[in-house]
């Protein structure tokens, strides 16, 4: 007996049947310990341990073949995997990338063969529902209304919500880690995100300027310029939730006269130019048609010499998206490019680009603390928006921190200044008035 049998212990059953179909597409010996409907098991004993309840799983990957139909399984708890799921999916990618799984192409006897097994499993007929959590967004890509309506799915799921995976802050982007202390915490990284945005766009309390926030989020830059650098702040959103939640803390903190959030869109601001913008995390979501029109819209606000600083997430490789599970789950009509598409496109909109600060790692920290505050509450996650959901975000933050880890997506901030119209920067204006610590 060979070790490769020793280790597999030759399955039976559906599990079985399901090794002998994907053994070829796979380049050997299942990557998984897989335990089918009927019992029956196949693959590495020492794998990471994948359950298929139902044969629904495999009816969903006949109509929506790899991560999608399979992440429509997981949600649906239809498919499992017992134990960390991060340390499985990294396993699964391990073994893919070793054996240059992207390249290979499934034969005619092949699919003759998942073909008939498809058949006597009894899985033919017309598509599942897809999950409710699904987004089913409508109307014309980045129209006004799609957008408000891809927004919506994400971040309108509920403030209660959100408030069981963010800081006390509210901040829903990558924090900015200046200690490996063990007393520093997701929320210190936060303030020091808004600390860093504040002085690279050079707001400054004795000069009270006016700073536009785009995509505001629950208003954690918009509040913190005000209270700290005594700016007089627009934030906008087109998330009521986010609204809703920003008002009451403005009320709360006293600051009715300092900060007005906005429910209205980047395309949509009456009553430019400030003297300083930000947009944090909020471009990916613009399309790439759109992209010189945000960039207008950022240009056109800003006071010439004014400073406007971009975050924002890059991705390199295929799915600009972020792949049929993010496309189709969190965030419809995302487009994320690499860095340097982006820059190029901020300068064709008449932008000078000043500083390129890659804070990659530093959200491979921000997403682990988000995974340890989400998964700490998973019984009230689960009160408040279902399992389902709470399988949706699981899979999402898990899968979106392995993406930064492995270099397949980064963040990055982007600072420019927006010209005189002869041409000059002032040198206020091109001078770092920053320290970068990390």
């Amino acid at each position: 007996m060979t070790a490769t049998m020793d280790r597999t212990a030759q399955g039976t059953g559906v599990a079985g049947r399901l090794s002998d179909i994907l053994s070829p597409l796979v380049g050997g010996e299942l990557p998984v310990r897989l335990t089918a409907w009927d019992g029956s098991t196949a693959g590495p004993e020492d794998a990471p341990k994948v359950t298929l309840y139902s044969p629904n799983v495999l009816r969903r990957l006949l109509w929506n073949p790899g991560e999608l139909g399979a992440a429509q399984a997981y949600v649906l708890g239809e498919l499992d995997v017992e134990g960390d799921l991060g340390d499985a999916l990294t396993h699964v990618w391990k073994v893919s990338a070793e054996r240059g799984l992207g390249s290979i192409t499934p034969t005619p006897s092949l699919v003759l063969a998942a073909v008939k097994a498809a058949r006597s499993f009894g899985i033919f007929g017309r598509p599942l529902a897809p999950p409710s959590s699904q987004a089913q967004v409508k109307g014309r890509l980045h129209s006004l209304a799609r957008d408000r309506e891809a927004i919506g799915h994400h971040y309108d799921l509920s403030n209660d919500f959100y408030q069981l995976i963010l800081d006390e802050n509210m901040a829903y982007s990558s924090g900015y880690w200046t200690s490996d202390a063990p007393e520093y915490t997701l929320e210190d990284s936060q303030t020091d995100k808004l600390d860093l945005v504040c002085r690279k766009v050079g707001l400054d309390r004795a000069r009270g300027l006016r700073f536009l926030d785009v995509g505001c989020g629950w208003g954690s830059l918009s509040l913190h310029a005000a209270r700290e650098y005594g700016a007089r702040v627009v934030g906008i959103t087109i998330s009521a939730e986010q609204k809703a939640f920003v008002d009451a803390k403005i009320r709360e903190l006293g600051l009715e006269d300092w900060v007005e959030i906005r429910l209205q869109d980047y395309r949509e601001i009456p009553d430019g130019p400030f003297d300083a913008v930000a947009s944090i995390e909020m471009g990916e979501h613009v399309g790439e048609d759109n992209y010189p029109t945000y960039v207008k819209a950022l240009h056109d606000n800003v006071i010439a010499g004014g400073r406007v600083l971009i975050q924002q997430m890059s991705r390199t490789g295929a799915h600009p998206g972020g792949g049929p599970f993010i496309e189709s789950f969190i965030a419809p009509d995302m487009y994320m490019r690499p860095v340097g598409r982006t820059v190029a496109m901020i300068e064709e909109g008449g932008l000078e680009v000043r500083d390129v600060h890659a804070l990659r790692e530093h959200y491979v920290r921000t997403v682990d603390a988000w995974i340890e505050t989400f998964e700490s509450n998973w019984d009230r996650v689960v009160d408040l928006v279902g399992v389902e959901v709470a399988r949706v975000w699981r899979l999402y933050l898990v899968g979106g921190g392995m993406a930064f880890r492995d270099g397949r997506m980064g963040v990055d901030q982007i600072l420019s200044v927006r010209p005189h119209g002869d041409g000059r920067s002032d040198m206020e204006s091109v001078r770092p008035q920053w320290v970068s610590r990390r």
